[in-house]
């Protein structure tokens, strides 16, 4: 009895070390997970703010944005071209103009700066002092009240480069506008491009050799030639955009070429991966002058809110034979007929739109597609509750499809798009057919990141129309 004790109380204590044991790696172990979890619901916390603030009034984009509703009417294009994309030579004299109004009539103080992004409008990896020349951010000087107008409003306008602020390098820009001292609350974001060509860009607007595409779509075939610019990986370090009339919402990115014969990149696809809808004709009203009714305008009134014009309703032209006519795809040209200053004197006005149709689409969203627009599509409400801008309601009364958008006194091109549920690219189809035959300017740009360098330098920039 004696001589087994020692062995009970040894066994005991093993056992005891035992649990103890297996207690603390279960704890470490139930720790670690409870960490995982904990790191992974903050995790998933900063995507979901991350994606909830997208939809706040001052979340910064890379794009075409106006964050303000008192601000209207912003142009950026080439100095003297005002239907031009805003697009300008590496090291030439070429400059850009933007300008705008704001509504709130008054005079506010202004900054501005510029960031560089790469091919997928993201901001290079860049300090600002190796892309920019002079100060990094300047204040918009030119400003002009309106003179003689039911809507007052404070037109600005700069010129980019200038004396204080100029582009060392070519590639993507992006515009930031922003009250004195507050770069945190943009009002207006505008891209821009600097190309330093070295290739060139051959190709052709053709109908899709798909036989679905056959009567509906545009093909695109091209080449890139670099008989005196080497590039040694171009699989690796070029990087292909196609856009349809300056739109961004369908471009084609990461194009790769198909076959390399000597110094041409052959970008000839014939899987239907370089096709467009071609969709069709722009609309177009004339509200240059309000002492008489243009061909589109169907009467003109002066409310106690301003000026109304009500535009002939709109018939839908799916399974329509194609009408060609002249158009600038969906531009807007600023003018007025009836004073000497456009930019101080035209008059804004509001436009109601329509389109009937039978019944509403439920599957996704009507809009007034171009620049009108600012060709944007979005399919929630804005941080204040309004309705995106050009996005039109169904009123069943009437039948159709409406809206109302306050425009300044010009010549405008548009079309209905309708944006399906949860998508970002809008189609036409469904409102104005899609044909073969349509007239469309298409833009190829090709950027390299040449070896041991931080950022896509834009070399091409070819305009190919059909």
């Amino acid at each position: 009895m004696s001589s087994s004790a020692p062995k009970i109380s040894r066994f005991l204590i093993v056992l005891i070390i035992f649990v103890f044991s297996f207690a603390g790696l279960y704890g470490q172990e139930t720790g670690s997970k409870q960490k995982k979890k904990r790191e992974t619901r903050v995790d998933t916390e900063k995507v979901q703010d991350k994606s909830n603030a997208y939809f706040e009034g001052d979340f910064l984009r890379y794009e075409d944005y106006v964050y303000d509703k008192s601000i209207k009417t912003v142009l950026f294009h080439r100095e003297g071209w005002e239907i031009t994309p805003p697009i300008i030579l590496y090291k030439s004299n070429e400059r850009l103009v933007l300008s705008f109004d704001d509504l709130d009539g008054d005079y506010k103080s202004w900054q501005y700066t510029v960031v560089h992004c790469d091919a997928y409008w993201k901001p290079s990896d860049l300090w600002q002092n190796e892309y920019l020349e002079g100060f990094t951010n300047d204040y918009i000087r030119e400003y002009r009240f309106s003179f003689n107008t039911l809507q007052p409003f404070t037109h600005y306008s700069i010129i980019l480069p200038n004396d204080n602020l100029k582009f060392t390098l070519p590639g993507n820009y992006l515009l930031k506008i922003y009250p004195d001292g507050n770069p945190g609350k943009p009002i207006i974001t505008r891209r821009f491009m600097v190309v330093d060509p070295k290739v060139k860009v051959s190709g052709k607007v053709k109908r899709a050799g798909n036989i679905d595409q056959y009567f509906s779509h545009h093909e695109i075939p091209f080449s890139v030639h670099h008989t005196s610019y080497p590039i040694a990986e171009p699989y690796r370090d070029l990087k292909v955009v196609v856009l349809q009339n300056h739109r961004w919402d369908n471009a084609l990115w990461g194009m790769k070429p198909l076959m390399l014969r000597n110094d041409e990149l052959d970008y000839q696809y014939t899987d239907g991966s370089n096709t467009f809808e071609a969709g069709n004709e722009f609309r177009y009203f004339d509200i240059k002058s309000l002492r008489y009714n243009s061909e589109r305008v169907r009467f003109i009134e002066n409310r106690a809110d301003g000026y109304h014009v009500t535009l002939f309703p709109d018939a839908r032209r799916t399974n329509k034979v194609y009408v060609t006519y002249s158009e600038i795809n969906g531009q807007m040209l600023i003018k007025t007929e009836d004073a000497q200053n456009t930019s101080t004197e035209a008059e804004y006005v509001w436009v109601d739109f329509y389109i009937p149709l039978e019944s509403p689409f439920t599957d996704g969203s009507v809009y007034v597609m171009g620049a009108l627009t600012d060709w944007q599509f979005r399919s929630t409400s804005g941080a204040d509750g309004n309705e995106p801008y050009g996005r039109m309601k169904y009123n069943f009364a009437r039948q159709g499809y409406e809206t109302r958008l306050y425009l300044k006194q010009g010549y405008y091109n548009y079309l209905y798009a309708f944006l399906p549920n949860g998508k970002t690219k809008a189609e036409l189809f469904r409102l104005e057919g899609s044909l073969y035959e349509t007239r469309n300017s298409y833009t190829v740009l090709v950027y390299h990141r040449e070896p041991g360098t931080r950022f896509d330098r834009l070399i091409a920039a070819e305009v190919i129309e059909n």
